[in-house]
């Protein structure tokens, strides 16, 4: 149901977390060469030096979850449930970034990206829909209340 306002958090929350995939994440700089950081690994001119795979399947887990969050309206439980569940992932993938920034190289200068920061608005939006979500809910049972 798009006119409730968690469905618009939601919905932006995942329209953050789709854009990471085409983003790049952080410029790289160790021992005076420059590397690439995006959601498909570590490159270096174009080459791979280290894959991210895992980083693709865990961010796609995050971003399918949350549409099964969005297509779930009709059960407000499991929505608070899962999407408590999805917070913490994303601090988990959040801490996935600064991992792959920094554990294969000494002395290494990282420059982050903006896209590194949508994790963390993508919790915020998630807390918003939570409080919207259990509005719905209190609302609900008022009104099974008054009947």
């Amino acid at each position: 149901m798009i006119q409730r306002i968690q469905t618009v958090f939601l919905l932006v929350s995942t329209f953050l977390l789709g854009l990471i995939f085409w983003l790049p994440l952080a410029d790289i700089t160790a021992a005076d060469q420059l590397y690439l950081f995006d959601i498909k690994g570590i490159h270096k001119a174009g080459e791979l030096v280290i894959n991210g795979w895992a980083l693709v399947c865990f961010l796609v887990l995050i971003v399918i979850s949350h549409l099964v969050v969005i297509f779930s309206y009709k059960n407000r439980i499991r929505q608070v449930r899962i999407l408590i569940f999805l917070m913490i992932l994303l601090l988990g993938l959040f801490g996935i970034f600064f991992w792959f920034a920094y554990m294969g190289f000494r002395g290494v200068t990282v420059s982050f990206k903006l896209a590194v920061a949508f994790p963390i608005v993508a919790i915020i939006l998630d807390w918003l829909a939570i409080r919207a979500i259990g509005k719905d809910e209190a609302l609900i049972r008022s009104l099974n209340r008054i009947r």
